[in-house]
């Protein structure tokens, strides 16, 4: 018995362990993120406000286009943000259940990990761009700002 509750006490520890480096991966910087218009790399000096946190860009031109239809760049933006640490994976980007040791995937650069092998089945068999959408175009579930 005493076995049993080691052996989960262990799992336990291991998953928390786990989720931390998920969710704790170290941010990039501004211009090491790639923008989400042109997938260039970005200028710190061009940003913008968005959903909580600011989004950056490779030059003017990419800035103002975002300016004017940000829902068609919104899951770049977002993946962008997680990627330079303003939002943070606190569940599955579908069911907003505990992410599950096993299940991460690299999203365009960026490490998400999922409730169960069925998520992460759906993004695995989707191409790239697709993949963004499905995992950051609705973050509400899966992501949160970081804490300041």
């Amino acid at each position: 018995m005493k076995s049993f509750r080691m052996m989960g006490l262990m799992t336990l520890v291991a998953a928390m362990v786990w989720s931390a480096a998920l969710v704790s991966a170290a941010p990039k910087e501004p211009k090491d993120a790639k923008c989400p218009v042109s997938g260039k790399g970005c200028n710190p000096d061009k940003a913008t406000d968005f959903a909580g946190g600011k989004v950056y860009f490779c030059c003017g031109n990419c800035e103002n286009a975002f300016k004017g239809d940000s829902s068609k760049f919104a899951a770049k933006a977002h993946q962008q943000m997680v990627s330079t640490g303003q939002l943070v994976q606190k569940g599955c980007p579908f069911s907003g259940g505990a992410v599950k040791e096993g299940t991460q995937l690299d999203i365009g650069g960026t490490a998400v990990g999922f409730c169960c092998n069925n998520c992460k089945g759906k993004v695995e068999k989707a191409g790239a761009d697709e993949q963004v959408t499905l995992v950051f175009g609705n973050v509400e579930k899966g992501f949160a700002p970081a804490a300041k």
